[in-house]
């Protein structure tokens, strides 16, 4: 058995930056979230943090998706 150790290391590259792209997806949108209960605290309007926190967890959830289809084409 021989082991191909370039497409290894770039799967695990690939699979590394995707994870890193996620989590910080993610991140922004816990933290649009977070700021739209800070506005609705102050009585402010929201949307903008809303929208865009609902179009990264929309982003992790269609990535999230690809992956699958990946692994199961």
């Amino acid at each position: 058995m021989k082991i191909d150790w370039a497409a290894l290391g770039s799967v695990f590259g690939v699979s590394l930056v995707v994870t890193v792209v996620l989590v910080g997806l993610f991140t922004l949108g816990i933290n649009g979230l977070s700021r739209r209960e800070r506005a609705a605290a102050q009585g402010q309007p929201a949307a903008l943090a809303v929208t865009g926190a609902y179009a990264c967890f929309a982003a992790c959830a269609a990535a999230v998706g690809y992956g699958i289809y990946l692994i199961m084409a």
